[in-house]
């Protein structure tokens, strides 16, 4: 299922997900894709503001979801095997991260 990969020639972290999660995941990001496209048709056929503004709303909220879903994955995966195995630090990391989150 969900595993932390660090040992990748390129020095970066991995989390890899199964299919049915990384599916739903996309799956929002694609709905999410779909609504800005949408902003960019209203802009460009000079649809009224309130009416974008509106939408604009739409795809802040539909962001924050997906954030909220992948924070939750992470917490539960993640976090909570780094803190098992005596990982300390993967707190600090999470700490950091929700101050970034929270702008």
């Amino acid at each position: 299922m969900e595993k932390t990969k660090t040992n990748c020639s390129c020095g970066e972290r991995h989390t890899l997900r199964g299919e049915e999660e990384r599916k739903s995941l996309m799956n929002r990001l694609k709905r999410i894709e779909g609504q800005v496209r949408g902003l960019q048709n209203m802009l460009e056929r000079d649809a009224y503001c309130a009416d974008i503004l509106t939408q604009t709303a739409a795809v802040s909220a539909a962001l924050s979801a997906f954030s909220r879903e992948l924070l939750s994955k992470h917490l539960h995966t993640c976090v909570l095997r780094d803190v098992r195995a005596g990982d300390d630090s993967a707190m600090d990391e999470l700490a950091e991260l929700v101050g970034r989150l929270m702008k």
